[in-house]
C-alpha cells in the first residue's frame, strides 16, 4: 500500500517587528515562558489585540497562542515572542507589557504611551 499523501502545512504570512512596538519586562518574559511551558507551548507567543469595551472605549485582550497568524507583526522581547495584529498595532506602538504579583491589582499589566485616558478600574483605555 502507498503511504497516504500529506498537506503540506500552510505559510503563514507575518512581519518581525521589534521592541520598539512593545516589549515585555523580564518578570513578564519569565511568567509568560512559565505559562507556555505549561501548556506545552514553549515556542508559543502571547497575543495582544486592543478590543472596543471596557469603561473608556479600548481594552487589552491577551492569550497565548502557537505562533502568529497570517498579517500578524511577530516581535521577540527578552527571548518571548508577542504577536499583534496590523489593527491592534496602531494602538500599543511603544508599550510596555509588565507582570505583578500584587495580590488586589496582580497579572499582566500594559503600560501604553498612546493612551489618552484610562478608567478608574484600570482595565480599558480610550486613545
Amino acid at each position: 500500500m502507498d503511504a497516504p499523501a500529506t498537506t503540506p502545512a500552510p505559510t503563514v504570512n507575518y512581519k518581525v517587528g521589534n521592541e520598539k512596538l512593545c516589549k515585555t519586562t523580564e518578570a513578564a518574559a519569565d511568567k509568560l515562558k512559565e505559562l507556555l511551558t505549561k501548556q506545552g507551548r514553549a515556542n508559543g507567543a502571547l497575543r495582544i489585540a486592543v478590543v472596543g469595551g471596557g469603561c473608556s472605549g479600548l481594552q487589552y485582550k491577551m492569550d497565548l497562542v502557537d505562533g502568529p497568524a497570517n498579517r500578524d507583526i511577530l516581535v521577540v522581547s527578552n527571548n518571548v515572542n508577542i504577536v499583534i495584529d496590523p489593527k491592534s498595532a496602531l494602538f500599543v506602538s511603544g508599550s510596555l507589557v509588565d507582570f505583578s504579583t500584587d495580590l488586589q491589582k496582580g497579572g499582566f499589566k500594559v503600560t501604553n504611551p498612546n493612551a489618552a485616558a484610562h478608567c478608574s478600574c484600570g482595565e480599558s483605555f480610550a486613545a
